[in-house]
């Protein structure tokens, strides 16, 4: 039985690597962006001003940045950060093709396509979907549209849309494990391409290649600028991946640091701003009507609704429409969302 396990994971014969190194250099890059994340978060919360473009802006940062990395390290080792980082390239039908010469084109597109545009528009889509949701169960139900049945369709489907992927995923896994195929993604699967282990002859050339044939001065002049850009672009890269290699593992303390229960429950207890004192009713009309007029309209309340953040009480309308476009209680500056609004209901109702 121990045989056999040790065969299922290494499958040295042919040269694939084992589910653990796979699964690990899968797990490498997801591990890094909540981290990095984290870190803007930080900035942003200590400098608004200057770091918090970066914090609203970061799934874009992130994806450039992304691509950068993913296309240096494409471009001459013919793998990823995380599978170089395990000693790994990709190879296509043409397995005998060097990994400093790159991949080719059009896998070398795939390649880009589903390690950074795919989990960045993924991102997006799952935070307007938990949008969209939030708003769907605090907002006054309208008649629908032909187009918004078909967005709530969609809406209810997407958890086994996605449940699907999971579980095609961990099926590719096993076949992956067993030996009956050689991709353990099906991502893998779909650019056409599969993991090997780097060779010796790889291992000697990714910093030594050959020279080409002699070339023109003007051929010379493009090549200069075509290699100083080469340059730039893979210094950016180089140490870009340099410091996630060095900073992974200390992001992942201040991940798990600023996530205690003692750092949130101090944070929650220090962040508010102290509330203005409440109005005094002296040089008001203390009738049973001015008891009920809304803050915001200055009418009488109609569908009464309280703010949970500040205790005040609003029209539905009037409150909702404010707090969706503000995001704060109108009164106390309080930050507030939909999920904050209370419905009250009178007990003469």
């Amino acid at each position: 039985m121990a045989e056999r396990g040790a065969h299922l994971t290494t499958a040295a014969a042919e040269n694939r690597p084992s589910i653990f190194e796979v699964l690990a250099q899968d797990s490498l890059m997801s591990a890094v962006k909540p981290a990095l994340q984290h870190a803007v978060q930080i900035l942003a919360e200590s400098n608004p001003g200057r770091y918090g473009i970066l914090w609203r802006n970061f799934d874009e940062i992130y994806v450039i940045l992304d691509l950068l990395l993913q296309h240096h390290f494409l471009s001459r080792t013919s793998a990823s950060f995380s599978e170089n980082f395990y000693g790994l390239k990709r190879v296509g039908a043409d397995s005998i093709r060097p990994a400093h010469q790159g991949l080719r084109c059009r896998q070398h597109l795939r390649s880009l396509l589903f390690l950074a545009l795919l989990p960045y528009l993924r991102t997006k889509l799952e935070k307007v979907l938990a949008r969209q949701r939030d708003e769907d169960d605090f907002s006054i139900r309208l008649p629908q549209s032909l187009a918004q049945k078909m967005y709530r369709a969609f809406l209810a489907a997407y958890p086994y849309v996605c449940m699907t992927w999971n579980g095609w995923t961990f099926f590719h896994q096993l076949l992956y494990i067993f030996g009956k195929t050689q991709t353990h993604s099906p991502l893998l699967w779909l650019a056409g391409i599969k993991l090997s282990y780097l060779t010796a002859h790889d291992i000697r050339s990714l910093d030594l290649k050959p020279a080409g044939p002699a070339l023109s001065p003007s051929q010379r002049i493009g090549e200069k600028l075509q290699r100083v850009f080469s340059t730039l672009v893979g210094g950016v890269a180089v140490s870009l991946s340099t410091s996630l290699s060095l900073g992974v593992f200390f992001l992942q303390f201040l991940e798990w640091w600023y996530s205690s229960e003692n750092q949130s429950t101090i944070k929650s207890l220090t962040s508010l701003p102290t509330p203005p004192p409440p109005l005094h009713l002296e040089d008001q009309d203390s009738s049973p009507t001015h008891t009920k007029v809304c803050p915001l309209c200055k009418k009488v309340r109609t569908n009464d609704t309280a703010l949970a953040t500040s205790g005040y009480v609003f029209c539905y309308r009037c409150i909702y429409v404010y707090v969706k476009a503000n995001h704060r209680c109108p009164l106390t500056g309080y930050p507030s969302e939909l999920q904050h609004l209370i419905k009250i209901y009178s007990p003469e109702g």
